[in-house]
């Protein structure tokens, strides 16, 4: 349902997981939205309820409450501008303002690909397929790695990376446009692919060489053995879940 909604509106929705439902938002002036009847309507093959309501003037605070700082494995602190600082010794802060790109850290996919991270040496190239506000590309010039490569098809979330890089005061030495359905990525020791199922199968096809450790995440439970295989020779080495959500490290046998 969720691939079928970012048909829908491409820039991104809302998600937000409640006891036994998740609820998606779509934002948009009249008439820039797809038009669905109000009551139940399927989408994706899931029958959904469908609501729609005039956005309240005051959305551009309360949209704020949605972004909240996280702490990751007790080394990263992962906050909006608009959150007060840590002040908690041997912690990396990491200051994302979203803008209009996916991803503060708070989400699963992302807090997983942060995890993982942490566990491997800090230390050769890195990439970012898909960086989206540039999370994982800051925190991996944070954590040690050089040179740093961040690269997204959409032109604001390449603008977000850079603002955020800025903000944080560190050094990317690549942040581009890539079209990753159509051009291999970039190599580099480490590569994190934050990415829908889909996105994951297609760069495992254009991949030319496996790189020594690789991230992926943005699967679905189910979805993870497939997704390894297809980056077959290399080997999972751990897997974490959170949410309905898992994150792989695959490493050279």
């Amino acid at each position: 349902m969720l691939a079928a909604l970012l048909e829908l509106a491409p820039s991104g929705v809302e998600q937000v997981d409640g006891e036994g439902e998740v609820e998606f938002a779509l934002y948009g002036t009249p008439g820039e939205l797809p038009t669905l009847p109000e009551g139940e309507a399927e989408v994706g093959g899931v029958r959904v309820l469908v609501s729609g309501a005039e956005v309240p003037d005051d959305w551009e605070e309360r949209w704020k409450r949605f972004h909240r700082p996280v702490l990751v494995g007790g080394r990263l602190y992962v906050r909006p501008p608009w959150e007060q600082a840590a002040a908690r010794p041997g912690v990396r802060e990491i200051v994302i303002d979203p803008g209009r790109a996916f991803g503060t850290g708070t989400h699963p996919t992302t807090r997983l690909c942060l995890e993982l991270m942490l566990g491997l040496p800090a230390r050769g190239s890195f990439a970012d397929l898909g960086c989206g506000s540039g999370v994982l590309a800051i925190a991996a010039a944070k954590l040690g790695f050089e040179p740093v490569a961040a690269v997204d098809s959409d032109r604001l979330a390449v603008e977000a990376t850079l603002q955020n890089a800025r903000a944080n005061g560190v050094r990317l030495a690549r942040v581009e446009r890539h079209d990753l359905r159509s051009q291999p990525p970039p190599a580099a020791d480490v590569v994190a692919a934050n990415l829908m199922r889909p996105l994951l199968l297609r760069v495992a096809e254009l991949t030319e060489a496996p790189p020594p450790a690789l991230i992926v995440s943005g699967l679905l439970d189910a979805e993870a053995d497939e997704v390894a295989a297809a980056f077959a020779p290399l080997a999972e080495r751990r897997r974490l879940s959170l949410q309905g959500w898992t994150a792989l490290l695959l490493e050279r046998a």
